[in-house]
């Protein structure tokens, strides 16, 4: 029996995965200030569905799969530790510099971003390394004792250590490593060249500090979770997802934190892989998982899932930069709590504010009275107060209509009805036109892609998302509600490491590319050796052509560069890389190699169907509710028990799918059947 676990801004979800594939989900309310509370309250709901006790449910799993935002949230809330940073004499300045770029690069009004270190805990070390490896400068090691001093003085909680081109000679870094140990016995640190081996210097800095600044949060966070797990009963391992769409063993994450910035957002398009390729193989798949607080939006393409290394946490170039490789996840404050309210202009306005889980929505009684999007989907009679999460939870209908009433019904002048619709309307253009960037951008038309909605708010806009986007098909899985902790159970035991190296097709210096190369190689296949299972390896590098700014990931068919063939190969591939990516091919220049990748992936699971245990008391029983349409008015609707719907028998709109976690919402116009393999397609 293996448990994945994705701890979310509201909810707290879980899915248990018996011996035989099948699987349950269970969710349990989100506890900010203790999200292991959360976890517990899900497990304890787990164990109760099968009349066990929660030592009795915990002793028969051999895994714990968790997801969580625990390290995003400490970053943007500012609770991260008090952190120090060691950079080269002279490049005091370099979280302050950046990489340049601007959102609004004319709007002088805008203030320059504060760093993540401040200039007050930025030290300096007397030492220089060159660009290729010789010492310029030996490390003054007793004048950097007398800052370890000062650095102690100041009652910093970590330190980080970013040094020149100590991606390509490491020395100088370990040997402050060393130091650091010996006068600062017990602190926590990060050197540079070890969490993020890239060429940029800002990145590398960057990825230091956030990295050294999670240390003692993640480190106490991952202990309380491991150590209340296993007083709970609990004697298996437990591993953490990470924001490359794998997952490590919890150890490993408290020694490198910042490999998890990213950690539950980046599962839901592992899971919309999985389902674009069983339910219709798709080519392309819009993921769109939709919680009480964010709208995650993903693409997955051809079963790849995309990747990128500019991870912002913010604001992009505002906020502060991971530059570490991450499942590329857009999202944007919208979601089931989002709260509506109407501004001095009388304009209504949607989020990005969320009431979370606390106090939660007007609906839940919690103490909230700020009407929000759960709020105007149980006025329009999308949502049963009375069967909330199975029944678990029940609703205050008369809390959300008053709510809405006072706070911009009233104020438009309007129905609640009409008020309860335009909020729900407000918030599907939002997630529409987040959408929308992220195909066009990519040169990518959302009527030619399936759209995948997951979380447990996904059912309830997602028909008028699909409808607007020209998206012909709409895919609901079977386990959307708990979309992230899908995707945790379905991700490998999976690692990346990189290498900085030089080379140039113009005059290739082979024994450099294939030493590098050898380098990862020798370091995923430790992992493997770690992991104690079978796996697979594939390459990638980092390459531009001769005087290009920025690098592109290229795939690589062969793990040497032994031969001149090796490189021919390399060209190739870059040449039809950066073809595909921006049209365009210069064969008549060189290619310049400037690192190596290798990802490693061993799979966790077997082959098992992974299928939802239905619900034994589900009937087909007839029911209906009256259900607000816009444009239709009040409707006498259908309503449907997922469980209980036939295979493969088309269904006309308008009706509405429960479970006991989601409703799917299908106005007239649209069309759905459940699949045979229990999933709810719907044409729009």
């Amino acid at each position: 029996m293996r448990l994945a676990t994705d701890t979310g801004g509201t909810f707290t979800d879980l899915i248990v995965e018996d011996d035989d594939g099948s699987i349950t989900l269970h969710k349990a309310s989100t506890v900010p200030s203790d999200p292991v509370v959360g976890v517990l309250d899900a497990l304890r709901g787990a164990a109760s569905t099968r009349g066990l006790s929660l030592a009795e449910l915990l002793g028969r799993c051999d895994s714990f799969i968790h997801g969580t935002t625990h390290a995003i949230n400490a970053i943007i809330t500012g609770r991260t530790a008090r952190t120090a940073l060691i950079v080269t004499r002279g490049h005091r300045d370099i979280l302050l510099f950046r990489e340049g770029g601007r959102t609004e690069p004319f709007n002088h009004t805008i203030p320059y971003p504060a760093p993540f270190v401040p200039r007050a805990l930025t030290f300096e070390a007397d030492e220089r390394i060159g660009a290729d490896g010789v010492v310029m400068t030996p490390l003054d090691e007793a004048a950097l004792v007398e800052t370890l001093r000062r650095i102690g003085e100041t009652g910093v909680e970590a330190v980080a250590v970013a040094l020149l081109w100590s991606t390509i000679n490491p020395a100088h870094e370990r040997r402050v490593g060393e130091l650091i140990e010996t006068h600062l016995p017990g602190t926590p640190y990060s050197l540079s060249h070890a969490v993020n081996p890239t060429l940029r210097e800002f990145r590398r800095a960057s990825s230091a500090a956030i990295d050294a600044s999670l240390k003692p949060l993640m480190t106490h966070y991952l202990g309380g979770l491991t150590t209340r797990l296993a007083e709970a009963g609990f004697g298996g391992k437990v591993m953490v997802l990470t924001s490359a769409g794998g997952m490590v063993e919890a150890s490993e994450v408290a020694a490198a934190p910042i490999r998890v910035i990213n950690s539950g957002p980046s599962m839901a398009p592992v899971a919309g892989r999985h389902y674009a390729g069983r339910e219709g193989a798709w080519r392309t798949a819009i993921v769109a998982d939709t919680g009480g607080t964010t709208y995650d939006i993903s693409l997955v393409s051809d079963g790849r899932i995309p990747m990128t290394r500019d991870l912002w946490i913010g604001e992009p170039y505002r906020g502060h930069l991971a530059g570490y490789p991450s499942v590329d996840v857009k999202s944007v404050g919208a979601g089931g709590g989002s709260i509506a309210t109407v501004d001095t202009a009388g304009l209504l306005r949607v989020g990005p504010g969320s009431a979370g889980s606390t106090p939660g929505p007007a609906c839940y009684g919690r103490g909230g009275t700020r009407p929000t999007v759960t709020d105007a989907c149980v006025a329009l009679g999308y949502v049963d107060p009375d069967y909330f999460l199975g029944g678990a939870m029940r609703l205050d209908g008369d809390a959300s209509r008053a709510a809405i009433a006072r706070d911009v019904a009233d104020r438009l002048d309007t129905s609640v009805e009409d008020a309860a619709w335009s909020i729900l309307d407000l918030a599907t253009e939002n997630m529409v036109q987040a959408i929308q960037d992220m195909t066009v951008n990519q040169g990518i038309d959302p009527g030619q892609a399936v759209l995948i909605g997951g979380g447990g708010a996904a059912g309830l806009n997602s028909v008028f998302i699909a409808r607007r986007l020209g998206c012909r098909e709409l895919l609901i899985p079977e386990t959307g509600a708990a979309m992230s902790a899908a995707g945790a159970m379905m991700s490998d035991i999976a690692a990346e490491f990189a290498v900085t190296t030089f080379a140039s097709t113009a005059s290739f210096d082979l024994d450099r590319a294939d030493t590098a190369i050898a380098d990862v190689r020798r370091q995923a296949e430790a992992f493997i050796e770690r992991a104690q299972r079978a796996g697979s390896i594939s390459y990638v590098a980092e390459a531009r052509y001769e005087g290009q700014a920025w690098d592109i990931d290229v795939p690589l068919d062969s793990a040497t560069f032994a031969t001149e063939d090796d490189v021919a190969r390399f060209r190739a591939a870059f040449d039809a890389t950066h073809e595909q990516l921006f049209t365009i091919r210069d064969e008549s220049s060189a290619v310049e190699l400037i690192g190596l990748r290798a990802r490693v992936s061993c799979p966790a699971r077997s082959g098992a169907a992974f299928r939802l245990k239905g619900d034994p008391e589900a009937t087909g029983e007839a029911r209906s509710r009256p259900v607000y349409f816009s444009g239709h008015g009040w409707i006498e609707t259908p309503v449907l028990r997922w469980d209980a719907m036939a295979a493969e028998q088309p269904v006309a709109g308008p009706a509405l799918i429960e479970s006991a976690f989601t409703t799917i919402v299908v106005d007239p116009p649209a069309r759905f059947r459940r699949t045979a393999d229990g999933s709810i397609l719907i044409e729009a």
